[in-house]
Protein backbone atom coordinates (compact mmCIF):
# COMPACT_ATOMS: atom_id res chain seq x y z
CA UNK A 1 0.00 0.00 0.00
CA UNK A 2 1.23 3.74 -0.77
CA UNK A 3 0.80 6.26 1.53
CA UNK A 4 0.89 10.03 0.58
CA UNK A 5 2.39 12.61 3.21
CA UNK A 6 -0.33 15.87 3.72
CA UNK A 7 0.41 19.35 4.16
CA UNK A 8 -0.11 19.17 7.85
CA UNK A 9 2.74 16.06 8.03
CA UNK A 10 0.19 13.58 8.24
CA UNK A 11 0.80 10.33 6.05
CA UNK A 12 -2.81 8.63 4.65
CA UNK A 13 -3.35 6.22 2.57
CA UNK A 14 -3.22 6.58 -1.41
CA UNK A 15 -6.26 6.18 -3.19
CA UNK A 16 -6.69 2.82 -4.96
CA UNK A 17 -6.54 3.19 -9.24
CA UNK A 18 -9.85 1.76 -8.80
CA UNK A 19 -11.10 4.73 -6.33
CA UNK A 20 -9.23 7.30 -8.31
CA UNK A 21 -11.23 6.18 -11.34
CA UNK A 22 -14.54 6.56 -10.05
CA UNK A 23 -16.11 10.05 -10.27
CA UNK A 24 -17.99 11.12 -6.98
CA UNK A 25 -21.50 10.47 -7.85
CA UNK A 26 -20.37 6.61 -8.45
CA UNK A 27 -18.91 6.44 -5.48
CA UNK A 28 -21.93 4.95 -2.45
CA UNK A 29 -21.78 3.66 1.35
CA UNK A 30 -23.08 0.46 1.89
CA UNK A 31 -25.14 -1.06 4.64
CA UNK A 32 -27.10 -3.77 5.76
CA UNK A 33 -30.93 -3.67 6.15
CA UNK A 34 -32.48 -7.13 7.51
CA UNK A 35 -29.62 -9.00 5.90
CA UNK A 36 -29.94 -6.85 2.45
CA UNK A 37 -26.96 -5.30 1.09
CA UNK A 38 -27.94 -1.88 0.11
CA UNK A 39 -25.87 1.80 -0.85
CA UNK A 40 -26.64 4.96 -0.23
CA UNK A 41 -24.50 8.15 -2.82
CA UNK A 42 -21.58 8.90 -0.72
CA UNK A 43 -22.57 12.43 -1.50
CA UNK A 44 -25.78 12.30 0.14
CA UNK A 45 -24.16 11.15 3.86
CA UNK A 46 -23.04 13.72 6.39
CA UNK A 47 -22.35 11.12 9.24
CA UNK A 48 -22.33 7.77 10.39
CA UNK A 49 -23.22 7.54 14.32
CA UNK A 50 -23.13 4.64 16.39
CA UNK A 51 -25.97 3.56 18.95
CA UNK A 52 -27.54 7.21 19.87
CA UNK A 53 -30.87 8.20 22.28
CA UNK A 54 -33.80 8.59 20.32
CA UNK A 55 -36.93 10.98 21.43
CA UNK A 56 -39.89 9.75 19.74
CA UNK A 57 -42.79 11.77 18.26
CA UNK A 58 -46.17 11.71 19.39
CA UNK A 59 -48.32 10.94 16.41
CA UNK A 60 -45.51 10.88 13.77
CA UNK A 61 -45.59 7.87 10.80
CA UNK A 62 -44.51 4.18 12.28
CA UNK A 63 -41.21 4.37 10.52
CA UNK A 64 -40.65 7.95 12.02
CA UNK A 65 -38.00 6.59 14.91
CA UNK A 66 -37.98 9.55 16.79
CA UNK A 67 -35.71 12.19 16.47
CA UNK A 68 -31.92 12.93 18.12
CA UNK A 69 -29.48 15.36 19.08
CA UNK A 70 -26.50 15.67 16.33
CA UNK A 71 -24.42 18.63 17.60
CA UNK A 72 -27.19 21.17 18.93
CA UNK A 73 -29.19 19.76 15.34
CA UNK A 74 -32.22 18.13 15.65
CA UNK A 75 -32.23 15.33 13.36
CA UNK A 76 -35.60 13.25 12.41
CA UNK A 77 -34.34 9.42 12.70
CA UNK A 78 -36.55 7.45 10.00
CA UNK A 79 -36.26 3.63 11.08
CA UNK A 80 -35.09 1.81 7.27
CA UNK A 81 -36.43 -1.65 8.39
CA UNK A 82 -39.93 -0.31 8.97
CA UNK A 83 -39.72 2.11 5.96
CA UNK A 84 -39.26 -0.61 3.63
CA UNK A 85 -41.98 -3.08 5.27
CA UNK A 86 -39.52 -5.37 6.98
CA UNK A 87 -40.09 -6.34 10.77
CA UNK A 88 -38.56 -4.15 13.14
CA UNK A 89 -35.29 -5.07 14.69
CA UNK A 90 -35.74 -7.63 17.52
CA UNK A 91 -35.23 -6.22 21.26
CA UNK A 92 -32.06 -8.73 21.75
CA UNK A 93 -30.92 -7.27 18.26
CA UNK A 94 -27.34 -4.85 18.31
CA UNK A 95 -28.81 -1.28 18.57
CA UNK A 96 -29.15 0.45 15.13
CA UNK A 97 -26.79 2.77 13.50
CA UNK A 98 -27.53 5.69 12.15
CA UNK A 99 -26.71 6.93 8.72
CA UNK A 100 -26.79 10.95 8.58
CA UNK A 101 -28.02 12.53 5.42
CA UNK A 102 -29.21 15.71 4.10
CA UNK A 103 -32.08 16.56 1.71
CA UNK A 104 -33.32 19.99 1.43
CA UNK A 105 -30.63 21.51 3.50
CA UNK A 106 -32.73 19.18 6.91
CA UNK A 107 -30.73 16.19 8.19
CA UNK A 108 -32.46 12.40 8.30
CA UNK A 109 -31.02 9.74 10.20
CA UNK A 110 -31.36 6.25 8.56
CA UNK A 111 -31.28 3.77 11.08
CA UNK A 112 -29.85 0.73 9.63
CA UNK A 113 -28.57 -2.50 11.13
CA UNK A 114 -25.09 -2.36 9.86
CA UNK A 115 -22.58 0.42 8.19
CA UNK A 116 -20.04 -1.14 5.55
CA UNK A 117 -17.55 0.80 3.21
CA UNK A 118 -17.37 3.44 0.86
CA UNK A 119 -17.43 1.73 -2.62
CA UNK A 120 -17.30 2.51 -6.19
CA UNK A 121 -20.14 1.33 -7.62
CA UNK A 122 -19.83 2.62 -11.57
CA UNK A 123 -23.22 3.36 -13.22
CA UNK A 124 -22.50 0.81 -16.07
CA UNK A 125 -22.40 -1.78 -13.46
CA UNK A 126 -26.03 -1.15 -12.25
CA UNK A 127 -29.14 -3.16 -13.93
CA UNK A 128 -32.75 -1.86 -13.71
CA UNK A 129 -34.95 -3.51 -10.57
CA UNK A 130 -35.80 -6.94 -10.88
CA UNK A 131 -39.44 -7.67 -11.21
CA UNK A 132 -39.35 -9.64 -8.14
CA UNK A 133 -38.32 -6.51 -6.10
CA UNK A 134 -40.87 -6.11 -3.60
CA UNK A 135 -43.04 -3.13 -4.47
CA UNK A 136 -42.13 -1.02 -1.51
CA UNK A 137 -38.42 -1.79 -2.18
CA UNK A 138 -38.68 -0.87 -5.95
CA UNK A 139 -40.66 2.29 -5.18
CA UNK A 140 -37.08 3.60 -3.48
CA UNK A 141 -34.78 2.03 -5.55
CA UNK A 142 -32.06 3.67 -8.15
CA UNK A 143 -31.88 0.00 -9.71
CA UNK A 144 -29.19 -2.92 -8.61
CA UNK A 145 -25.31 -3.05 -8.78
CA UNK A 146 -23.54 -6.84 -8.20
CA UNK A 147 -21.24 -6.92 -6.28
CA UNK A 148 -19.09 -9.89 -5.03
CA UNK A 149 -21.78 -12.09 -6.41
CA UNK A 150 -24.56 -10.46 -4.44
CA UNK A 151 -27.28 -7.94 -5.44
CA UNK A 152 -26.60 -4.35 -3.67
CA UNK A 153 -29.81 -1.94 -3.63
CA UNK A 154 -28.84 1.31 -4.27
CA UNK A 155 -31.36 3.78 -2.40
CA UNK A 156 -32.65 6.86 -3.83
CA UNK A 157 -32.74 9.04 -0.41
CA UNK A 158 -34.89 11.80 -1.73
CA UNK A 159 -37.96 8.53 -2.11
CA UNK A 160 -36.92 7.04 0.99
CA UNK A 161 -37.57 10.44 3.14
CA UNK A 162 -41.21 10.51 0.94
CA UNK A 163 -43.09 9.11 3.45
CA UNK A 164 -46.63 9.08 3.04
Amino acid sequence: MQTTTTAAGATVPSPSPASAVASEEDVFLTLTVAGQACAVPVLAVRDVLGAHAITRIPLAPGEVAGSLNLRGRIVTALDLRLRLGLPPREVAAPPAMSVVVEQFNELYALLVDQVGEVVPMPASGFTANPPTLDPQWRDVSRGVHRREGHLVIALDVGRVLAIG
